[in-house]
């Protein structure tokens, strides 16, 4: 049997990493965990962390690290994380944000972070071609767009751009992950728990990359 993990992925945004957390989450059968799922189903469920989160995100205000922190430290404490293991995807975003993460998952800790490493002008590309349905949430692009008129093929709502991925946002948002995610990068590499997969080519290519990086680097910390 394929044994588990306890990842995180880095990436810029439009790396793919949303897609690849999703194929890796199936061949190491473990869940795989988003910010994005992790806040809604935190306030959905009014859990502690989740009715703070709610109040920042109704006032239209970024939540704190103290209340992200929390929602990720009540998500990891639900029982399909402790056995095999999961997929962190956007956390950390912040070398705070990993310090606090390394005491949450004390003593096991995690397996790996994988930077999945795309070069800037190619994430520009693809969130510039990137179009959304506002009902779900399915990801389209300009060059793979839904079958009938923008119209969502899984819930018929309307698929648009969002209006944070025009290229000065998208820009903008590039300059951010600069200051503040890469740092993670380092930090990372420094407790020799990084690797770099190369994120570009075709989506089979790229998890076939990233499954044998993983299963290498978690064999050479077993055997040293």
């Amino acid at each position: 049997m394929i044994p588990g993990a306890r990842l995180v992925l880095l990436g810029r945004q439009g790396a793919g990493k949303g897609t690849q957390c999703t194929r890796l989450s199936l061949h190491y059968v473990v869940p795989h965990i988003s910010t994005g799922d992790m806040l809604r189903a935190a306030v959905r469920e009014g859990t502690e962390f989740g009715r703070k989160a709610k109040e920042y995100m109704d006032a239209g205000e970024l939540l704190p690290d103290d209340v992200i922190i929390g929602v990720v430290e009540e998500r990891l404490e639900h029982e399909d994380t402790k056995n095999r293991g999961f997929i962190l995807d956007g956390f950390p975003r912040t070398v705070t944000q990993a310090e606090a993460l390394a005491r949450i998952t004390e003593p096991r800790g995690i397996d790996l972070a994988v930077n999945l490493d795309v070069p800037t002008e190619v994430v520009l590309g693809r969130l510039a071609a990137r179009r959304v349905c506002v009902g779900c949430g399915a990801n389209y692009s300009t060059a793979a767009p839904p079958e009938v008129d923008w119209t969502c093929d899984v819930c018929g709502s309307d698929v648009v751009q969002r209006e944070d991925d025009t290229e000065a946002a998208i820009r903008r948002r590039l300059d951010l992950y600069e200051e503040q995610t890469a740092p993670l990068i380092t930090w990372y590499a420094a407790r020799d728990e990084l690797v770099e997969v190369d994120g570009t080519g075709t989506t089979d290519e790229v998890t076939d990359r990233l499954i044998r990086a993983v299963d290498a680097a978690r064999e050479h910390r077993r055997s040293s």
